[in-house]
Parts: structure tokens; sequence; C-alpha cells
């Protein structure tokens, strides 16, 4: 089997790195402006680092680097002693590596695999360049694929810029290598449960590559518009961005709307406007906290102490003593069944299908309805459909009335 050996743990970022594309694709100048910004890793960043590290020693094993079990061991051990460490890691990596393997014995020939790969694609961003989980090349085909070990919210593969951009870059390093002609790309969640995949031919790749570069040319050089949106949570310069603070205190151009009744549009626009308006007052926040307790200013602001909270010194103690003075010990502790999300996490997903999912001790229900952007991906809910699930919650019973009248 082909392979390749980049340097282990190469995690280096570019200025348009790929996975800050879609901010610097939808807003262009947000890059050199979070320069000025450091880059702290958080909690949940450094998680995801050591999954990653834990996936890489796997699949290297299996088609880079031939190890004994007592030298994979050694190095797994090392990996397990950091603190973030959580057993589940070694169910969600061996996830996405059966997701690899599966694409890797499929062919009757062994196919070229690289693991951690740095993909240079500076000939469509500037000194633009990323490091990829996993990537394959068999036949004309060329294999994408990114571990993502967040829960957040499911993280689609179709049309992601962060992919798009390393597959150029593995064309460019391959093409003269692999009769590449088409690229397919996957990005696997195991944490959710998801795995997305997209596919688009060469040709496809590089025309989208081609109408990318004069927007990458304005982003390397700092240039253009400020354009806030969903990509704003994830920029360094989100907490006092003056751009963003415009678009959300906006909201007073509505006042000039006429008639009294504000129309459908209009409800659509507000809401448009307004959606990401909590998530920005929280970041002010905490931006405002931080200044406060490193010494600055903030008008008008003080940081307290917060509401405390009574913990047992010593929890085995304080019970030993209040059933020594009478109190049943059956007072002292709840017992309840965990929900099927927690059995599910304890049992394992292939364990839980097969007891509770199989034999249908598990029902799901739809959720109630709930507003999303006309590009969500969900399925429009039927007028008749909500109407009834309103009908089932007292809150919504004088809209069901209503609409019952009509």
């Amino acid at each position: 089997m082909s392979t390749a050996v980049p340097v282990a743990g190469e995690r280096a970022h570019a200025l348009l790195s790929a996975s800050s594309s879609h901010k610097w694709l939808h807003c262009t100048p947000s890059a050199r402006l979070e320069e000025q910004f450091p880059d702290q890793e958080s909690e949940y960043a450094a998680e995801g680092t050591l999954a990653h590290a834990i996936a890489e020693l796997k699949l290297r094993k299996h088609f880079v680097e031939p190890m004994g079990v007592r030298t994979f061991n050694k190095k797994l051990k090392e990996l397990q002693a950091d603190d973030l460490y959580q057993d589940e890691m070694m169910r969600h990596t061996d996830t996405y590596v059966d997701y690899i393997k599966g694409i890797v014995h499929g062919f009757t020939t062994p196919p070229y695999v690289a693991i951690e790969k740095r993909l240079d694609y500076s000939f469509y961003a500037p000194e633009g360049f990323g490091t990829g989980d996993c990537v394959i090349i068999a036949g004309n085909t060329l294999y994408i694929n990114d571990l993502k070990y967040g829960k957040g919210v499911p993280v689609s593969a179709v049309g992601n810029p962060q992919m798009r951009l390393y597959a150029l870059g593995a064309y460019t390093e391959y093409s003269f290598l692999y009769p590449i002609e088409k690229v397919k790309m996957a990005i696997i969640q195991p944490r959710l449960d998801d795995i997305s995949e997209d596919e688009m031919s060469i040709a496809e790749l590089l025309e989208w590559g081609e109408s990318i570069k004069p927007i990458a040319q304005k982003a390397f050089a700092g240039e253009g518009d400020f354009v806030p949106g969903d990509h704003c949570r994830f920029c360094r310069a989100r907490h006092t961005c003056r751009a963003r603070t415009q678009h959300y205190t906006a909201l007073e151009d509505f006042n000039k709307m006429v008639p009294p009744l504000i129309s459908n549009e209009e409800v659509g626009q507000i809401l448009e406007r307004a959606r990401g308006l909590a998530k920005w007052v929280s970041d002010l926040e905490e931006y405002a906290l931080a200044e406060i307790l490193k010494g600055g200013d903030v008008t008008g602001w003080k940081a307290v102490e917060g509401r405390g909270s009574r913990q047992y010194t010593n929890i085995d103690d304080a019970f030993k003593r209040l059933t020594e003075n009478g109190i049943e010990e059956a007072m002292l502790y709840e017992r309840k069944p965990l929900t099927v999300a927690q059995v599910e996490k304890v049992l394992g997903k292939a364990e839980y299908r097969k007891l509770l999912e199989e034999p249908g001790l598990v029902k799901v229900e739809p959720g109630k309805p709930t507003l999303a952007l006309m590009s969500d991906k969900r399925d429009a809910i039927t007028r008749v459909t909500a109407a009834d699930d309103f009908a089932k919650d007292d809150k919504y019973s004088a809209w069901s009335d209503f609409n019952s009248q009509e």
C-alpha cells in the first residue's frame, strides 16, 4: 500500500486557513482583523486535538506505520494520560477509522493513503495551506476525509469550502501522478452519529477554485466590506466588531414601519436581523467581564461575586450523621431511570439498537414546530400537521382555536 508520512502533529495555521474559510469567504477583512487577537485554544478544541491524535495513531497503525501491539499500546497510553482523555474517545475514533477502512478495503488493489497531510492550495488563496486528516486516492477518485469531534451541530460536507480547499491542495500535489477525475468529500462526526458526504468532478472543483481567487486576494489584503452573519461566532474579533454591533443595533430602522400592523414580510425581515442578537449580547458580556477582571474599565459596569452554592465538606460524613440521627437513607437519595440518550451512551450504539430499537421498545416523538430559515435542509411542515402539533400543547390552544374558526 502506497503511503505518505508527514510531520507528526503538524497543525500550523495559515492566514487564509481552510478551517476558517467560511469566515474570510463571506467577510473578507475579517482575516486581517483577527490578527489583533490571540488565537487561544478552548478546552473543547484541545479535546478535539486529543481525539484527532488518537485517531491518527490508529490510522497510522493500519495504513502507514505497521507497529506491534506493545508499541501501539505504549503510544496510546501516552495519549490516554492526558487530563482531557475520556474512554468514549476510543469508541468514537473507532467509528472514524471504520469509515476509512470501508473506503480502503473496497478496492481490489491497495489505494494511496496519507494521514495528517499538509495540503497547499496557495495557487487559489495566497499562502494558503491546511492539514487533511486522511487523503485517499484510488483509480480516478480523490477522497478527502475529515474528522470533527465536536458535538454542537452537524457540519455538512455539501458545498463545504474547507473540504474543497483541501481537495484543491491534494489535486495540485497529486494530479501529475494520478488520473484524478472526481473528488469525494466526507465529514465524520461520530459523537453526533453523523456522516456527511459530497461529490463533484475535478472540472467543477477547479471552476470553484477560480471563482474564489479574487475573494481570497481581497481577504489576504484585508480589503472588502465587513459582513456579519453566522460565521461571526467563530471570529476572534466578534466581541468588539463594529460591523456586527451596527447589524444588531439597526433594529431601530423598523420604527418607521407603517401601517400600525407589520406584515409577514416584515416579520421575516426582523427575525432575520435579530436571530443572532442574544449571542451577540452574550459575547459582549463575556468580553466586558474579562476586561474588568484584568483591570480594565467598561463604563457603567463592574464585576461582582455571583450567587454562591452550598456544598458538603464530606458527603459520607454528612449522610452518616443524618442516618445516626434517625433520617432514613431512602430520603437522601433519588432514584430515576436514565433517559434513552443516556442508556445509548452507556451501552454504545450497536448494543442499544440491538436491545431497544430493533425490538421496538423505543419510539421517536416528533419535535414541536420551530422556525427555521428557508436554507435549512429539514422538510417544511404542512399547515395541517403544524396545527395538530400545536393543539397538543396547552400553550398553543388559543392559536389552535383561532385557526379552527378560519
